[in-house]
C-alpha cells in the first residue's frame, strides 16, 4: 500500500480489566499514547469506546498485542484476545485486524515510564497504553507484517 493511500494505526492491549490504546499518524510520523479504557474488556462499552477513538481518527487498522509465552506459544489468555478480535472484526469490518506478538510489551513499557521520570504512582494509569505504544513501534519497525502471533526470537528475527 502506497503511504499516500494509508490511514491511521491504532494499537490495543487488550485486558480485562484495562485496555492501553495508541496510534500513529497516516504518515507513520508520530506515534502516540492515549487514554486507556477502564472496565470489562469483554463488554459493549469497549467497542463503544473504540467507536470513538475512530470519530477522532480515520482509522484502516487495528493493531492488537497478541499474548505469546515466551517459548513463542499461546499464552492462556489467547482464547479471551481472539474473542475480543473477532468482535471487533463484526463491530468495525472496515478495518483490517492485525494479530501481534506482545511479548516484553509491558517491561518496555515500564522502561519507557522510568526513563521519563513518571513518578511510580502514575505508572500503572499509563502503563497499558505505553504498552500499546511499544507494540505500536516494533510493528512499524518490523515493516508493518499483516500479522506475527508467536514463534521463536530465532523464527521471527531481529
Amino acid at each position: 500500500m502506497s503511504a499516500a493511500a494509508r490511514k491511521a494505526v491504532l494499537a490495543i492491549d487488550h485486558g480485562s480489566k484495562r485496555c492501553g490504546f495508541a496510534a500513529a499518524d497516516a504518515l507513520r510520523i508520530s506515534a502516540l499514547p492515549l487514554a486507556p479504557f477502564h472496565g470489562d474488556g469483554h463488554g459493549a462499552a469497549l467497542l463503544d469506546f473504540i467507536a470513538g477513538l475512530l470519530r477522532e481518527r480515520d482509522v484502516e487498522t487495528f493493531l492488537v498485542g497478541w499474548p505469546v509465552n515466551m517459548d513463542g506459544s499461546a499464552s492462556a489468555r489467547a482464547a479471551q484476545v481472539q474473542s475480543f478480535v473477532e468482535a471487533l472484526r463484526t463491530r468495525f469490518p472496515a478495518q483490517r485486524v492485525v494479530r501481534y506478538d506482545e511479548r516484553l510489551t509491558s517491561k518496555a513499557a515500564e522502561e519507557l515510564l522510568r526513563e521519563a521520570r513518571v513518578p511510580p504512582a502514575r505508572r500503572r494509569e499509563l502503563r497499558d497504553s505505553f504498552s500499546a505504544l511499544v507494540l505500536l513501534r516494533d510493528w512499524l519497525d518490523s515493516g508493518e507484517p499483516d500479522e506475527r502471533i508467536g514463534g521463536s526470537a530465532e523464527e521471527r528475527g531481529p
